[in-house]
């Protein structure tokens, strides 16, 4: 795992980005009973529920894309997966952990879930309303890529589908930039799909930006800025560019010995904090290490705030993650097997899991938590039943000597610089037997 503890780092091969607890690396297939005896069990009385669904198309594949993605599929192939989907689902609506709860978030995630076409996104809505409702849920978010959106896909996603959130991964706004690194779009398309995104009126159209592509320069980067807050999106999440294993540029770098072409973590996080400051300046506010809002009384993120406080999430689609009464899971990664599991066996296409220790469910919920920039003891004493000032006593004294958090009674606050750096801090909560091995 890279930390980001030096200054003038470089951006080497490695996992950066902290999105669960124990690393990935650790889920086994040893574990899949446990997985079923979870979802067989009825929930956690009040525990909110969530559902993701994998949609794993792509136009290209980004050189610093670490997703389970296809591309050059035909429509058959997208076909065959979004009944094989639909079919998914209707096997996880008969599950006891859903009991009689609703889906109080719902996200498609990718991949490229615009990559679908209109009447694919109406066949799987229809398809999905038979077996299961998110007429109350209070976030559907539908992630985008600006090229493959049309006025009728953006009518379908807002009168159809009913997302709430629309998230735009623009990413960068120089054609060049957006050519090196692998993106299908241009700038011309992010504009294109504006009008008709704001015609649709979603309650919040989110940006995405990544701080750091190849070929990145100060000059382009105030210019994203100032073009994203002529935009003036409901919010805007910015990334730090990383390099997991299995990226073009990682395979290159790690194949070639080569340096890498990523900018230092010193430069990338000076880049954030110059866009944190502009958008503050024009009246957003700081919602995470990687997220401004605009408003903050109209815009939550229901998604994330309820996945980091331990809320269930029921996982649909090829390769993705779940977490359902306290146990961890993932779907098959091969799309092959998951076809075969669906299809010709009519069962959940499981892949591995973990069950984690109770004082794991804590390391998870406070490093996850923590990336908002702040913590609330009082909030583990009530939910666990622990004191996090004293049961992680050396780990708070060591970030308040390197400047990192401030502390004062049951509010943890990560200063300036720890909020730019969070994911290279959290793995001092980590147990011995994570500490430096491979994150996914």
């Amino acid at each position: 795992m890279t930390s980001t503890e030096g200054k003038n780092e470089k951006t080497d091969v490695g996992s950066y980005f902290i999105s669960n607890y124990p690393p990935y690396s650790q889920w086994t297939t040893e574990c899949l009973s446990d997985v079923e005896a979870a979802l067989a069990s009825d929930s956690v009385a009040k525990t909110p529920l969530g559902l993701y669904l994998h949609i794993p198309f792509c136009r290209k594949r980004c050189k610093f894309c670490y997703f389970k993605v296809f591309t050059d599929v035909n429509a058959t192939e997208v076909q065959r997966y979004v009944d094989a989907l639909c079919n998914e689902i209707s096997l996880v609506s008969q599950l006891p952990v859903m009991g009689e709860r609703s889906f109080r978030f719902v996200y498609f995630g990718g991949g490229t879930p615009s990559f679908l076409s209109p009447k694919q996104l109406k066949k799987l809505a229809d398809r999905l309303k038979q077996h299961i409702s998110w007429d109350g849920a209070e976030e559907v978010t539908f992630e985008c890529e600006p090229g493959t959106l049309s006025e009728t896909k953006v009518k379908t996603l807002r009168d159809e589908m009913g997302v709430t959130r629309l998230s735009l991964g623009v990413e960068n706004f120089s054609d060049e930039l957006l050519d090196l690194n692998g993106r299908a779009h241009l700038s011309k398309e992010v504009y294109r799909a504006w009008d008709w995104i704001e015609n649709a009126q979603f309650p919040n159209v989110n940006i995405d930006l990544i701080s750091g592509m190849v070929g990145e320069t100060w000059d382009n980067w105030r210019e994203n800025i100032r073009k994203t807050l002529e935009l003036s999106p409901e919010s805007v999440t910015i990334y730090q560019m990383e390099l997991p294993y299995n990226t073009v540029f990682s395979k290159d770098i790690l194949g070639n010995q080569t340096e890498s072409p990523v900018a230092d973590w010193e430069t990338k996080r000076a880049w954030v904090e110059y866009a944190f400051d502009q958008f503050k300046s024009a009246g957003y506010s700081v919602s995470s290490a990687y997220t401004v809002v605009k408003d903050p009384s109209k815009v939550n993120f229901s998604y994330r705030d309820n996945l980091w406080m331990g809320a269930d999430l029921l996982a649909t689609g090829v390769a993705s993650f779940g977490h359902a009464n306290g146990v961890h899971y993932q779907n098959l990664a091969d799309l092959n097997r998951y076809y075969e599991a669906i299809e010709e066996h009519s069962r959940l296409p499981l892949g591995r899991g973990f069950v984690p220790s109770e004082h794991q469910k804590i390391v998870r919920e406070l490093i996850l938590l923590l990336k908002r920039g702040y913590l609330d003891a009082a909030y583990f004493r009530e939910k666990f039943g622990v004191e996090i000032t004293s049961l992680f006593k050396k780990q708070w004294e060591s970030l308040a000597g390197s400047n990192d958090i401030t502390i004062h009674g049951d509010a943890i606050r990560l200063t300036g610089q720890g909020l730019l750096r969070v994911d290279g801090l959290l793995n001092h909560f980590f147990e011995p037997q994570f500490q430096g091995v491979r994150y996914t």
